[in-house]
């Protein structure tokens, strides 16, 4: 909560997501988590993902605590194209949580949270109203510890490089410290050079997922162009009130607009010193052009090549629930029941013509692409996400091919 308040950014649990209930998709997974005492990992994802793309995330930033809890989870997270820049674990001896977790008190009236040794109120009245809650006890506490052990060491190995681990069995304040001197320190990149990573591909490719799992991988700046206009107008800037109006009209932001976006974002120091990997722009030999003249030129290309008829099976099928807010896929993740499935609509920009019309539009500019960037490495993007990260990957840690002459 301290880190929260000092870096000005939103808190995300669990249980405030049920609590705040800004859509639908929260009312049903609170109804839901009131049955079986639990969320569904999808369902838990796309409620992080909707609450991470409300204007306040994306200005503040975001603490995600208590989530993800499971492997399954992190690949879910990893999926969608969320990458936390930090990951910080609090370990302290078991004995020392049974017994923290021991002395909770609650007060009924105001939901506060006190503790019999630590942090117990003076005043005599709100002594005596206190209560214990539920779950607390020696047994249901080892319990839930033995669980998170045998989660998080499958948690764990996803963050290598962005992982600090924090005692947590000292006073508050030095925890807090801890804490903040490592998120206000940026990480130094792991790649053998300063990596500015353009990933070029047609829509449903991939390029968000893989972006992502290079940021994770070695600590570089995710700059998805679409984000960075939706971030501008968010934040309410003089650029985003440019961009705005082209929003509301669902036009086309103009090239210059744009790369006035990104030249400011390009220019931060966070991408001077750890790298970037850019997707979304360019996307015709035009804006390749004026990113070089802007001296943004990328030393890595990777071009993601998905035959249509994948990328129709990736993107035709999504379907989303209008009572939930849960996102499916026919093929991939069907929906539980014929009832859910009779009521799920598809977006607009899932359609089949739609879906054609931008994979075109790609391909027809990909060739003057692929010779502007005659370095580029072409990497079949039809195949499992992980290993098509494999072959990006070692196109950045290996040398390129000396050109033949």
């Amino acid at each position: 909560m301290w880190l929260c308040k000092h870096l000005n950014s939103n808190l995300i649990t669990k249980e405030n997501l049920l609590e705040k209930e800004f859509s639908q998709m929260a009312k049903e997974a609170k109804r839901h988590y009131e049955i079986y005492k639990r969320i569904p990992n999808s369902m838990l994802i796309s409620l992080v993902q909707e609450r991470l793309n409300e204007d306040d995330c994306l200005r503040r930033g975001w603490i995600l605590d208590g989530i993800p809890e499971r492997r399954e989870q992190v690949l879910m997270i990893q999926t969608v194209g969320l990458a936390p820049r930090h990951v910080i674990v609090l370990n302290a001896p078991d004995t020392v949580l049974i017994e923290r977790n021991m002395g909770k008190r609650i007060d009924p009236d105001t939901g506060e949270i006190y503790h019999t040794t630590f942090d117990w109120p003076p005043e005599p009245e709100i002594q005596n109203r206190l209560i214990e809650p539920e779950g607390i006890s020696e047994i249901e506490t080892a319990k839930r510890l033995l669980e998170y052990h045998r989660n998080i060491i499958r948690i764990l190995p996803s963050y290598p490089k962005i992982l600090k681990t924090i005692s947590a069995d000292q006073p508050c304040v030095d925890v807090f410290y801890q804490a903040l001197t490592y998120v206000q320190t940026g990480h130094r990149c792991n790649a053998p050079f300063t990596p500015k990573v353009l990933l070029c591909g047609p829509l449903g490719s991939g390029k968000s997922l893989q972006a992502a799992l290079l940021a994770q991988r070695y600590g570089l700046v995710d700059i998805c162009c679409g984000q960075l206009l939706k971030e501008a107008v968010a934040a309410k800037s003089s650029l985003g009130e440019l961009i705005q109006p082209f929003f509301e009209k669902r036009m086309t932001v103009p090239d210059s607009i744009i790369t006035k976006a990104l030249a400011e974002r390009l220019s931060q120091q966070d991408c001077i010193q750890k790298g970037w990997v850019l997707h979304g722009f360019p996307r015709d030999l035009d804006q390749a052009r004026i990113l070089t003249s802007m001296g943004y030129s990328p030393n890595r290309v990777f071009f993601l090549n998905v035959p249509l008829d994948s990328i129709l099976e990736r993107m035709t099928l999504r379907r989303t629930d209008p009572v939930t807010g849960e996102r499916f896929h026919l093929m991939y993740k069907p929906p539980p029941t014929i009832e859910v499935q009779a009521r799920l609509l598809q977006n607009p920009r899932d359609s089949e013509e739609h879906i054609r019309l931008q994979t075109d539009l790609f391909y027809r500019n990909c060739g003057d692409l692929e010779q502007y960037y005659e370095r580029a490495i072409t990497v079949n993007g039809d195949q499992d996400p992980y290993t098509v990260f494999e072959y990006i990957e070692s196109g950045i840690i290996n040398p390129l091919p000396k050109k033949v002459t």
